[in-house]
């Protein structure tokens, strides 16, 4: 069950970037949805809908990188505290 929620939670940010995706592709063919009244308001949205849904998965796969132990040094929350508080002011 904690597998299907998890996989619902990344479900609904992949379906808002893809989106956020077919706004930007309607608005570059001149296609208006219904519900928008003006084409920069959806290529709005479209943008806000995919930097939304990228920025949470990409937030998700850093945070369970950093868990396992495989990020490189400089996305990794300890080293920086340690190269932050070593460096002289």
């Amino acid at each position: 069950m904690a597998r299907m929620a998890a996989f619902i939670v990344l479900l609904i940010p992949a379906i808002m970037a893809g989106a956020g995706i077919k706004f930007l592709r309607d608005t570059l063919y001149g296609k208006l949805n219904s519900p928008i009244p003006w084409l920069w308001l959806q290529f709005g949205i479209g943008i806000v809908f995919l930097v939304v849904g990228l920025g949470f998965f990409a937030g998700y796969l850093l945070n369970r990188d950093r868990k396992n132990g495989k990020v490189a040094p400089r996305f990794d929350k300890k080293s920086n505290v340690e190269r932050q508080s070593s460096t002289p002011k």
